[in-house]
């Protein structure tokens, strides 16, 4: 089976709409992967609760079978852990998680 995660750490959307937003979807939907996990970090969960944009691709992701994660320690820091879940997004600490899944051999992108 062939996994990857990608942290989403970039405040540039752009990186986003162009890059990551892009893998993540055909990565599942062409089956280049057999699972795709979108975590993001930082500046991004800020995002992630006011563009409106990121937001509607987000929620494609979610829509799409991605699973999608954020850091719970950064998006209280921010103020916006309600609304990333009202969206539909997994908020976790995510230390732990990353690590173990680093272990279980799954692919790694960093955006």
């Amino acid at each position: 089976m062939h996994q990857v995660f990608m942290i989403l750490s970039s405040a540039d959307t752009v990186v986003h709409d162009e890059l990551s937003f892009k893998y993540a979807y055909n990565a599942l939907k062409q089956g280049w992967m057999d699972q795709v996990r979108v975590i993001l970090w930082g500046p991004t969960e800020k995002i992630a609760a006011e563009d409106e944009d990121f937001i509607e691709q987000v929620k494609l992701l979610i829509d799409s079978g991605v699973e999608v994660y954020a850091c719970k320690s950064c998006s209280d820091n921010f103020g916006t852990s309600e609304k990333l879940e009202e969206i539909g997004i997994d908020v976790r600490y995510t230390g732990t998680f990353i690590t173990e899944m680093l272990k279980d051999g799954w692919y790694q992108l960093t955006f």
